[in-house]
């Protein structure tokens, strides 16, 4: 089970960035797949999270203005972030979780660190 996320990057407050989460060596479709954050000096803190289904659910900083969707055939997930503050600054990471309904996360894969700053 591998878990890629990608799209980090410096980007100016107000602004968007889209993450990227690749899937490999499971059948992702019938996984749910997390979004997380660690910013520097604190918890982990879940951001989103897609059912095996679709369904979407937000983290209270994410809602709003981050939106999550998967597309199975490409064994990505993607997490839309709009109107980025500094706060959002962190390490993303993507994880998958075997039941499918956004329990426990049981895999985990690298981070891809985003900072918002002017």
């Amino acid at each position: 089970v591998q878990l890629q996320a990608s799209g980090g990057g410096l980007v100016q407050p107000g602004g968007s960035l889209r993450l990227s989460c690749a899937a490999s060596g499971f059948n992702m479709d019938l996984y749910a797949i997390g979004w997380f954050r660690q910013a520097p000096g604190k918890e982990r803190e879940w951001v989103s999270c897609v059912s095996y289904g679709g369904r979407a659910s937000y983290g209270d900083s994410a809602k709003g203005r981050f939106f999550i969707s998967r597309d199975n055939a490409k064994k990505t997930v993607y997490l839309q972030m709009n109107s980025l503050k500094p706060e959002d600054t962190a390490v993303y990471y993507c994880a998958a979780e075997i039941g499918g309904y956004c329990g426990s996360m049981d895999y985990w894969g690298k981070g891809t660190l985003v900072t918002v700053s002017s």
